[in-house]
């Protein structure tokens, strides 16, 4: 359990709060389709826990850079994997990213870390170790529920999830959601990297189509809010037709 586990509430308001183990709330989606800023809220909204998966791929690939180990190495990718000490806030009120005794919040964010984290992300020892990691992670929270956001989610890290959704949003609508974060990019340069991300990402998952049993909400035309809105309604009705902690 981590630390920011250790003072996370357990009452939540309704239904959603008398499950015996954690509502797995699993969201997928391509790059730019703002699944973590959504994820985010909507687990403050219900009072959840929430789980950015995608942080610690990140964080695997700043710690590689940091040590000066080549991340396209991927035999010696998988023997540092043991002393991968990461850390991460799964209270949507306190959240970090550490590495050992570094906060690298900020830092697992930098141009020199994305451009490496897919090499790191596509080595299946990798995404198996990482994944046995979100699973303990979800299991651990005391919240009532955790929104756990990324890469194959809903279909490899927590198939069995009583909620499962795909956030999806036109190529133009990712864009122009990334050209307003990266106000110091062109829009050119910010559509050829969204385009590289996607390419890079279809090989390891497909993304882009919603898996059996996993629910499409298209943010194409919808603003943040209603983006937010439209997430928690499918928690709402998943939940309500589905026994808690089945």
């Amino acid at each position: 359990m981590t630390a920011a586990e250790t003072n996370e509430p357990t009452d939540l308001p309704g239904d959603l709060g008398t499950a015996r183990a954690p509502v797995v709330v699993a969201i997928d989606g391509p790059a730019g389709s703002g699944k973590s800023s959504v994820s985010r809220a909507v687990a403050r909204e219900l009072t959840f826990g929430y789980l950015d998966t995608g942080a610690s791929y990140r964080a695997l690939a700043w710690d590689l850079l940091d040590r000066g180990i080549d991340p396209a190495e991927a035999g010696t990718v998988i023997a540092e994997l043991p002393n991968f000490a990461f850390a991460i806030g799964t209270d949507p009120a306190d959240y970090y990213v550490r590495v050992g005794s570094t906060d690298v919040t900020d830092a697992i964010r930098e141009p020199r870390v994305t451009g490496v984290v897919s090499l790191v992300a596509r080595i299946p020892e990798v995404r198996a170790e990482l994944n046995r990691r979100f699973r303990a992670l979800m299991a651990a929270t005391s919240f009532g529920g955790i929104v756990a956001e990324g890469r194959d989610i809903t279909t490899v890290v927590a198939p069995d999830a009583p909620v499962r959704i795909l956030l999806t949003a036109s190529e133009e609508a990712r864009m122009g959601r990334r050209s307003k974060e990266l106000t110091s990019e062109s829009a050119a340069a910010v559509g050829a990297a969204l385009r590289s991300r996607d390419e890079a990402d279809s090989r390891v998952v497909d993304f882009m189509n919603a898996a059996d049993g996993v629910t499409t909400v298209d943010s194409t035309h919808l603003d943040f809010d209603q983006t937010v809105a439209a997430v928690v309604d499918v928690v709402q009705t998943e939940t309500a037709r589905t026994p808690h902690g089945g």
